[in-house]
This record gives C-alpha cells, sequence and structure tokens, in this order.
C-alpha cells in the first residue's frame, strides 16, 4: 500500500512516519501542501492522509485544487486534524467526495486500525 502523508508540523509527520514504517506502508510525507499536491497529481497512492491546517496553503486549498487537477483522488483522502469542524462543516467535505474525517489526537492503534479499514473499503 502506498501511502501520501501532508502534515505541516515536523513531530506529527515523524510520528506518523514511525507508525507507517512499523506496518512497512510505502509512503510519502511532505510539510508542504503545494508540493503534497504535485505529489497527489502524479503519482498513485492508495491512501492520502490530510491535515486541514496549514500555514500558506490550507487543506481545503489542497482539496480544491486536487479536484480541480485529478478529481477521482478526492475518495483516498482522509482528513487527520484537529481543526474544530461543525457537522455541516465535515458533511461539505464528504460531499465533495473525501473518504473520511478523523481527529486529532488519534492514538497509534486508532490510526492504524483507521487505515487498514480505509485501505479495505
Amino acid at each position: 500500500m502506498k501511502i501520501l502523508h501532508v502534515e505541516d508540523v515536523t513531530e506529527i509527520s515523524q510520528i506518523f512516519a514511525d507508525i507507517l514504517s512499523t506496518k512497512n506502508y510505502d509512503f510519502d510525507s511532505v510539510s508542504d501542501g503545494r508540493a503534497g499536491l504535485e505529489l497527489a497529481v502524479y503519482n498513485d497512492y492508495d491512501l492520502i492522509l490530510l491535515d486541514m491546517c496549514m500555514p500558506k496553503y490550507s487543506g481545503v486549498d489542497f482539496l480544491l485544487d486536487l479536484k480541480h487537477r485529478r478529481p477521482t483522488e478526492l475518495a483516498k483522502v482522509v482528513i487527520v486534524s484537529a481543526l474544530e469542524m461543525s457537522m455541516v462543516q465535515e458533511q461539505e467535505l464528504l460531499n465533495l467526495g473525501i473518504r473520511s474525517v478523523l481527529k486529532k489526537p488519534i492514538s497509534v492503534q486508532s490510526l492504524l486500525s483507521q487505515i487498514e479499514q480505509e485501505v479495505v473499503s
């Protein structure tokens, strides 16, 4: 399985990298949303883990540009964010075509279990 992780916080990126490495997942991790978008557009990933809170280029920017450039990839996006969202906002993201929304903080076991569940779906 190949996973793209787009996260601005270096420490969280490292934690995700450690978690994904334990399961031998093939993954790319970037801290810049624009760089992540380019990877998502030009590579094939099974899953895209996206944080919504990134400076200069937010998760919303990423999603809207991905919808424009490679809309089929939206179905592979799982939002993993501490951003407080209303049920309406979450539903709008789901209506856009993303796979699901996970709230931080998330335990290692919960994250792995969600990743495995998302890939099976």
